[in-house]
């Protein structure tokens, strides 16, 4: 499961997520991408059942860059237990993407492999995206 190895502080607020994504909106080091359309918080497992899916569709060859990491902790509290005594237990981390975030790349296959990877983990994933190539339109 992704998580972080240490962190400043055990709890975070919850925050916003409104706007678009300003960083990480770029093909940067692979030749495919899987951009997101919708803001989400995405779990570790599913980010690593997706992965999963690519290495298994493209046989092991070429490379993946995932391009976001799981480093805000949700806190959840026991089940049937009154209010207040404070703030929950860590229970699980998430990463928090927007639409044009671009969650994974891909490089070293042709693109009739990439596009079957990423629809095949666009599966895993409870978000809409879109397969884009180095050269193509962004968001």
């Amino acid at each position: 499961m992704l998580q972080p190895s240490r962190t400043k502080y055990r709890k975070e607020m919850k925050g916003r997520m409104k706007g678009l994504s300003n960083r990480g909106n770029s093909l940067t080091v692979g030749d495919f991408a899987m951009q997101t359309l919708v803001r989400y918080r995405l779990t570790g497992n599913q980010l690593e059942a997706a992965r999963k899916t690519i290495v298994r569709e493209t046989k092991r060859k070429g490379k993946i860059w995932l391009r976001v990491f799981p480093n805000k902790p949700i806190t959840h509290k026991p089940a049937e237990v009154r209010m207040g005594g404070g703030k929950g237990d860590v229970d699980h981390y998430v990463a928090v993407v927007k639409p044009g975030r671009i969650i994974m790349e891909l490089g070293g296959v042709d693109e009739a492999t990439a596009r079957l990877a990423f629809k095949k983990a666009s599966a895993k994933l409870p978000i809409k995206v879109r397969f884009i190539k180095k050269g193509g339109e962004l968001l």
